[in-house]
């Protein structure tokens, strides 16, 4: 990468700072107040300013402050310039430039990141096309299939910034609101609309919420970072319960409740798995056509409450903790038109589900409810492509399919439409791309994070030795039931580790490399969610297929019985017996 100045102009603008007195302050905020009071604005997405009643600007937070002596998408003017002179961006810039998707990933290396938005992962091959063009002609060639049914698109000069931005928005895709204090990607099952098994399709429902999210100002200026996810009830989970607010769909049966029978959502709140917490059942179940509603209520509540003195306690998780599920319904209803409908999650008025969401893998050929049609799911080692394999996949998309590729959220994709007779031709075509699908329960449960070859938190190179892992284990152990294994450079827990059968978390060793991992086990979601519990620390890279491999074959040989999976196993033992078990096998 050619080398970049440092020169580039600033543009500055009035602010708030510490130039101003502390009287000086207060008749500012007031006098940002009362024009705001006025419905004037600054920028052309920006939030209004907070009002007297909240937090002093010497309380707040250095991000909260950035954020109000000049909104993220007003210095859209300063990036420009960036990009004129190809220089670095100044401190306020990298934390400002992410609304608009862009990460600086100094000091590791010295370029943009820049992360999608596409609303449930659905993304059609024309687009597909462009990215990768994008991807071939402004940055490393190399694209990335996030956790939240997403792109990220890698080592973006500032001089292209703005030609990015521009091409992405140009083929319909969106990058606003993708990083920082906004609502991520909205996360679906991925075959919504597919699934012969769901209870609802959850598409309409994401699209409507991501219309709106993307297009009011409101929802620009969150605490922190939001994730949402709604699950329409088929085979294959959204993993809904690690997010701020997770939508399930139920069926409600014949009742003497007063309930009327029919499809509803049950909401859970408060999900964080980098912090260990799964979301809480709200005791609330709400119609399809109120979904949306209540969501934006939720939201608004969040940004009313949500701490901005306190970045550590800036999450909704928060919120929820100092208000109680009561105390969050009551706010929420001040935002709606309608009450709020209880039921109990143990309420024989509704109906159980008839299948489990644990044992299906989406790698594979499966049916669709549209007769003679199937899906065929296949697995991209820890989530990275080329911008050639890209481009091959749109096109098989098209021959084979209806030009449409589903994301997930572990890492892989779906091409569904597809006519039963020509799914094995096309699995044979992606398996020859690198992207194979026949179901593997070793090396299809892989999930890694960026890693610190891209990421300044993370610890170690998680992407290239989960590929290592990857080799290593399918020549010695052979698995018959799946067990998922997560690779997370660090606390953020980005590939949510601590749900993962086998979770590791990155961290400094005394070794040749410096890289290592705390390992944990049992981890889990949907009926299955726990926490995982650690079982080893510190073990350096250069050790780390002995350990997996012992920990294997040491369940293998330890198990109930040939349906025993590898999460039951692991959360019948205490951690010290595992331990035993493990190092036995090695």
């Amino acid at each position: 990468m050619p080398a970049m100045s440092i020169d580039a102009p600033r543009v500055t603008s009035p602010a708030i700072g510490d130039d101003f007195s502390a009287e000086q302050k207060r008749y500012l905020e007031g006098f940002f107040a009362g024009i705001a009071a006025g419905g004037v604005t600054f920028g052309d997405l920006a939030p209004t300013p907070a009002a007297p009643a909240g937090p002093s600007l010497d309380d707040l937070t250095k991000e909260e402050r950035i954020k109000r002596e000049l909104h993220p998408f007003d210095a859209i003017e300063q990036l420009v310039l960036d990009a004129r002179w190809n220089a670095k961006p100044e401190p306020e810039s990298v934390f400002r430039y992410k609304w608009n998707g862009l990460f600086w990933l100094n000091p590791v290396k010295d370029g943009y990141m820049c992360r999608l938005r596409i609303p449930g992962g659905v993304v059609k091959s024309y687009q597909l096309r462009e990215l990768a063009a994008i991807s071939r002609e402004l940055t490393s060639g190399y694209i990335q299939i996030t956790t939240r049914n997403n792109f990220q698109i890698r080592l973006i000069e500032p001089k292209n910034c703005p030609e990015v931005l521009r091409r992405i928005q140009g083929c319909g895709l969106h990058s606003k609101g993708a990083g920082a204090d906004n609502i991520r990607n909205i996360t679906m099952n991925p075959c919504a609309g597919y699934d012969p098994f769901e209870l609802i399709d959850v598409r309409p429902l994401v699209n409507e919420l991501a219309t709106l999210i993307i297009g009011s100002k409101e929802f620009y200026d969150l605490p922190r970072k939001f994730n949402i996810a709604y699950d329409g009830g088929g085979l294959i989970s959204s993993v809904e319960d690690t997010n701020d607010i997770g939508a399930s769909a139920v069926k409600i049966t014949e009742n003497s409740e007063g309930i009327e029978p029919g499809v509803y959502f049950r909401i859970a709140l408060g999900g964080v798995t980098g912090h260990q917490t799964f979301a809480s059942d709200w005791g609330v179940i709400v119609k399809p056509e109120q979904l949306n509603d209540v969501m934006v209520a939720l939201l608004r509540v969040f940004i009313e409450f949500g701490d901005r003195t306190n970045r550590k306690k800036a999450r909704f998780k928060y919120v929820v903790e100092d208000k109680g599920l009561d105390g969050v319904l009551v706010e929420a209803e001040k935002h709606l038109k309608f009450k709020l409908t209880r039921l109990a999650p143990d309420s024989p008025t509704q109906e159980k589900r008839e299948f489990s969401q644990q044992g299906h893998s989406h790698v594979g050929i499966y049916p669709q409810k549209q007769e003679g049609l199937v899906y065929v799911g296949a697995s991209v080692p820890v989530g990275q492509m080329t911008a050639k394999q890209m481009e091959r996949i749109a096109d098989l998309a098209d021959s084979y399919g209806s030009g449409e590729v589903r994301l997930t959220v572990w890492q892989n994709f779906i091409i569904p439409n597809v006519k039963t007779a020509y799914a094995a031709t096309l699995a044979k075509s992606l398996k020859k791309l690198g992207f194979p699908c026949e179901t593997s329960p070793l090396r299809n449960g892989f999930i890694a994070c960026t890693g610190n070859k891209y990421c300044k938190f993370a610890a170690s190179d998680t992407k290239g030795h989960a590929i290592a892992m990857m080799d290593y284990l399918d020549k010695r152990v052979k698995l018959d039931k799946p067990v998922n294994i997560h690779f997370t450079g660090c606390a953020h827990s980005c590939a949510q580790h601590f749900m993962g059968d086998i979770g590791l978390l990155g961290t400094k060793v005394k070794t040749e490399s410096g890289e290592g991992y705390h390992i944990t086990v049992g981890g889990g979601f949907g009926e299955n969610r726990k926490i995982g519990r650690q079982v080893f620390s510190g073990v350096a890279f250069e050790s780390l297929g002995e350990t997996l491999e012992g920990m294997l074959k040491g369940y293998l040989k330890g198990r109930s019985g040939p349906e025993e999976t590898f999460h039951s196993f692991c959360n019948r033992h205490s951690v010290n017996e595992l331990q035993v078990a493990f190092d036995a096998a090695a």
